[in-house]
């Protein structure tokens, strides 16, 4: 239930609270907020009135904000930013039905959305929305419908869709070496790039090419795209996914740094909550994913 509206601050007196406690002084919200200065001086008096709380100071010319002041300020911040959002969200979505979806960046960027065209083509009626998260949250505190998945079955209280399972490539510079594709032994001679998320995971190539490796040191990574930046840069191998690889070969970044694909330890999978109604949007891109999705644009 909404509160009463005597309890609900107009939007311009929040504004410019919210201004004051960002730029540090009436005058420079003014500024930002194309007004004057006795104006914004009066919709925080207006503000300060309705909920009975001193939130401001004079000092001298100026305008300071009590503790209260920027505690409330803080919040109010958050509300503004949630409330574009969702005008944002309405305006861009229109009549469609909206389906929100958290996305690891570089599978979603290149396994996925290719493949959402035609969804989107069957189902004009469906707008897909994209956020990035790369680890397991909580569904009923973020607001999405689905989300992308790499690992194990880990992630407790979902349903799993398999997507595809990760196989990599080795790939370096195309003058990293004069010597490429290279034997798999010899590229323990060179500088090899780590991924956060993937630990262990130059250990296993090595071992599904009938080789021990161990204290493998190199720069480390959080994100593909950056890994990827740098492998093209010269600074080292790098274990893609193939569907990365193969991208970043056919631009000419990249080159195979060994002829060998060997499966990685983990699969990709669309999961969402096991709580709650499933809406119609996500039902058919499931049931989209199971019968075309899997197959490549």
């Amino acid at each position: 239930m909404i509160a009463s509206r005597r309890f609900l601050p107009s939007i311009n007196s929040l504004t410019a609270l919210e201004a004051v406690d960002r730029l540090g002084s009436a005058t420079a919200a003014a500024q930002d907020l194309s007004l004057t200065h006795s104006a914004v001086s009066r919709q925080l008096k207006v503000l300060e009135d309705q909920l009975g709380v001193t939130l401001f100071v004079r000092e001298g010319k100026g305008l300071k904000l009590t503790l209260a002041g920027e505690t409330y300020a803080q919040s109010v911040r958050e509300v503004l930013k949630q409330l574009a959002q969702a005008s944002l969200k309405v305006k861009a979505t229109g009549s469609r039905s909206s389906l929100n979806l958290a996305v690891l960046p570089t599978f979603g960027m290149y396994w996925l959305t290719p493949r959402l065209r035609a969804f989107c083509q069957a189902n004009p009626g469906i707008q897909i929305n994209q956020a990035t998260r790369v680890l397991p949250f909580d569904f009923q505190q973020d607001p999405f419908d689905a989300a992308l998945h790499f690992g194990t079955r880990n992630w407790p209280g979902v349903h799993y869709l398999p997507l595809a399972p990760e196989r990599v490539m080795a790939v370096c510079a195309p003058d990293f070496t004069s010597k490429l594709p290279m034997a798999p032994e010899h590229l323990l001679e060179y500088p090899l790039l780590h991924l956060e998320s993937r630990p262990g995971a130059w250990e296993n190539w090595f071992s599904q090419q009938g080789l021990t490796a161990s204290r493998l040191r190199g720069m480390l990574f959080d994100q593909f795209t950056n890994m990827t930046e740098a492998a093209a840069a010269g600074f080292g191998a790098a274990l893609l996914p193939d569907f990365l690889a193969q991208a970043e070969i056919a631009r000419g970044r990249v080159v195979a740094a060994c002829d060998e694909t060997s499966d990685a330890d983990g699969t990709y999978y669309l999961v969402w909550p096991k709580t709650g109604d499933q809406s119609d949007a996500l039902s058919k891109l499931i049931d989209w994913l199971k019968n075309d999705g899997k197959i490549a644009p």
